[in-house]
C-alpha cells in the first residue's frame, strides 16, 4: 500500500499566502513554513539561553513545520476572511482538524503518532505560543520586504502586525526585535557592510 502523506506536503509549494493583496514576490505556505520553523526556534532557543525558560525547542520546531499543512486541502484563507466573524473562523478551524485528521491518515498506523502532536499541536502550551510569535514575525518580514521594494500595499499591516507582536508581552519577541528585525530592512551591500 502506498501512503500519500508526503505527496501532500509535497504540495504546500502551489499554496500562494497573500492571495488578496499585490506582492512584489508571492510566497508560498512550503517556504512560509521553513521561515517560521527558523523563527520559531530561534525564539525557543532565546527563551531557554537568555530568559531561563525550558521551552521545547524541537516542539516548537515541529509546531512550526506543520503549522500551515491543512492548507494543502483548504487552502489559505485570506486573514481579513477567516477573522471576520466567530462562526466562519470556527468552521474554517474544524475544516482545518478535518483535513490534520485526513493527513495522518496518509500514514502509515504505526507512524500516526508521531505526527498527530505536531499536527494537532497542545494549543495551550508555551511551544504553542512561541510558533504562533514566529509566524507572525515571518509575517511581519513579508511586510518589510514588500516596503522595501516599494510596495505600501503592506503599510498597513506592518503597523498591525507590529502592534499584535508587542501586545503578546513575550521578551523573546521583544529581544527579536532588538537584535534581528533591522537587518531585514537592509540591502546586500548593506548586510555585508559596502
Amino acid at each position: 500500500m502506498a501512503y500519500d502523506f508526503y505527496a501532500y506536503m509535497d504540495r504546500m509549494k502551489y499554496i500562494k499566502r497573500w492571495q488578496l493583496m499585490r506582492s512584489v514576490r508571492e510566497e508560498n505556505i512550503m517556504e512560509h513554513s521553513q521561515q517560521v520553523a527558523m523563527f520559531a526556534h530561534a525564539l525557543a532557543v532565546i527563551n531557554n539561553k537568555v530568559y531561563g525558560g525550558k521551552a521545547d525547542a524541537e516542539k516548537t520546531v515541529l509546531y512550526a513545520v506543520y503549522h500551515e499543512c491543512s492548507e494543502v486541502m483548504t487552502g489559505d484563507l485570506p486573514t481579513p476572511i477567516k477573522y471576520f466573524n466567530s462562526n466562519i473562523n470556527g468552521a474554517y478551524k474544524s475544516l482545518e482538524e478535518k483535513a490534520c485528521e485526513k493527513l495522518l491518515s496518509a500514514l502509515p498506523e504505526d507512524l500516526r503518532g508521531e505526527f498527530a502532536f505536531s499536527l494537532k499541536p497542545d494549543t495551550k502550551s508555551y511551544e504553542y505560543a512561541l510558533m504562533k510569535a514566529a509566524d507572525r514575525l515571518a509575517a511581519y518580514v513579508k511586510c518589510l520586504e514588500e516596503l522595501r521594494c516599494g510596495n505600501n500595499e503592506f503599510a498597513k499591516a506592518k503597523k498591525s502586525i507590529e502592534a499584535d507582536l508587542h501586545s503578546r508581552k513575550m521578551p523573546e519577541v521583544e529581544y527579536f526585535f532588538k537584535n534581528f528585525i533591522k537587518s531585514f530592512s537592509l540591502s546586500l551591500d548593506e548586510l555585508e557592510g559596502l
